[in-house]
């Protein structure tokens, strides 16, 4: 039997984009069911939002996401934050500047005091991002 913890993302109505945006950056393959595939009940002109979505890339990252319905509250999210860590600096580079593209770079890939390579970004759907180089999980 496995155990796995999955990021699982929630958006008022940007989830199909958000996650499309993803998919480019991170590849893979990205399934995505709106609420009008499960006929589940929802507010008018919301049966397109998506009720589920999930990428997997090629690297085994697995992110899922949804849209909430205007009817629903939305889950706070704050101080939350997605981290990329590894030794493959080309990789994690790339991944912060796609990731960045639209939104706001809040401390540039550079070394920190403890070594390694660091940066942290907001992308332009507000999920936060930490990318470090050569930190051990």
């Amino acid at each position: 039997m496995t155990t796995t913890l999955v990021t699982y993302l929630q958006f008022r109505s940007s989830t199909r984009e958000a996650m499309e945006f993803y998919h480019s950056v991170f590849g893979g393959d990205l399934d995505v069911a709106t609420f009008d595939d499960f006929e589940m009940p929802v507010g008018e002109g919301e049966g397109g939002l998506v009720m589920h979505a999930r990428l997997r890339t090629p690297r085994g990252f697995v992110l899922m996401a949804s849209d909430t319905p205007a009817g629903m509250d939305l889950a706070p999210s704050g101080g939350f934050t997605l981290a990329l860590t590894g030794d493959e600096e080309a990789d994690l580079r790339g991944w912060f500047d796609a990731l960045a593209e639209g939104g706001r770079v809040e401390v540039p890939v550079g070394v920190p005091p403890w070594g390694g390579l660091y940066g942290t970004l907001v992308d332009r759907f507000g999920v936060a991002w930490m990318v470090a180089v050569g930190e051990e999980d």
